[in-house]
């Protein structure tokens, strides 16, 4: 398992309706954005088909950027079971990215 890169077209149909899903939006510009998206790879990795791990370039995607309110970036929205239940603004340590995924694999 590994990132997918979605767009305001494809966006919905790879959010996962069962499991969670995490969501990255970024930019190509973004250094935060850089650091983040190895983290999230290793965490697709480990997690296998617990998780999915999408990402949205704002550039490209500015619909679905301006739906879910992206402000900043990097910004990580999980998704479980299809509904948006977390937001976290910046970039974050590998743990807590992955406190969240274990939190919502579990329920």
């Amino acid at each position: 398992m590994s990132l997918y890169a979605v767009d305001d077209t494809t966006f919905r149909g790879m959010i996962r309706q069962q499991g969670v899903t995490l969501v990255e939006f970024g930019a190509v510009w973004c250094p935060p954005c850089k650091v983040l998206l190895p983290i999230l790879d290793d965490l697709a990795t480990e997690y296998g088909e617990r998780l999915s791990v999408l990402k949205v370039d704002c550039d490209d995607s500015p619909a679905i950027a301006s739906e879910y309110g992206i402000m900043s970036m990097p910004t990580v929205i999980v998704f479980h079971n299809g509904v948006p239940v977390e937001k976290l603004v910046g970039l974050r340590p590998k743990s807590v990215y992955a406190a969240l995924v274990t939190k919502y694999a579990s329920l």
